[in-house]
């Protein structure tokens, strides 16, 4: 059974929803956060304290069990490349695409980056334009901008540096989850 637990982090009320599955979903939300219930799984209250080391800057990566479950396997296979981005670094929307082995795909993986139920642990705020720009964020432009800002203050966009090469980590066999 899936239950809520929230966690007010510097840059809003973030809802945490999921079972003993493992995480389902993290969004930002706009109400107060309601008395949580007594039946809340544990991995709830673990990821709301790696949120809160993530928002202190003591953790730079999650661990906490993710349930995607119920999603497709092209955006399954987005969002693994895009949880081995690195704290700090971005990566294109093109880059995923070309990595994926579908160049053409780059809409697709923007598509797949909009429908991410979890923000954050999936990291899709370090995903950009080609061009270095900001571009699209389910929860905003200013909540994406917060987020690369506290990863990496001052350098976040357009910097060619925090480009993180996937495809060479992958070679490694690194990245994997």
């Amino acid at each position: 059974m899936s239950s809520r637990l929230y966690y007010l982090s510097p840059i809003g009320l973030i809802e945490i929803e999921g079972s003993d599955d493992g995480i389902s979903a993290v969004r930002f939300v706009n109400e107060d956060a309601p008395t949580e219930p007594n039946d809340i799984s544990p991995i709830l209250f673990t990821c709301r304290q790696q949120l809160e080391e993530y928002f202190d800057g003591r953790r730079t990566e999650f661990s906490v069990k993710l349930d995607l479950a119920s999603a497709t396997v092209f955006y399954r296979e987005v969002w693994r490349l895009v949880r081995s981005i690195p704290y700090g670094h971005t990566r294109s929307y093109s880059d995923i695409a070309v990595t994926i082995g579908r160049p053409h795909a780059s809409r697709a993986v923007g598509q797949a980056n909009g429908h991410n139920p979890i923000p954050i642990l999936v990291p899709c705020h370090r995903v950009i334009g080609k061009n270095g720009g900001l571009t699209g964020y389910v929860y905003g432009l200013g909540i994406k901008e917060a987020l690369l800002a506290m990863e990496n203050p001052g350098r976040y966009t357009r910097q060619p540096s925090l480009f993180y090469n996937i495809s060479e980590n992958r070679q490694r066999g690194a990245g994997r989850f």
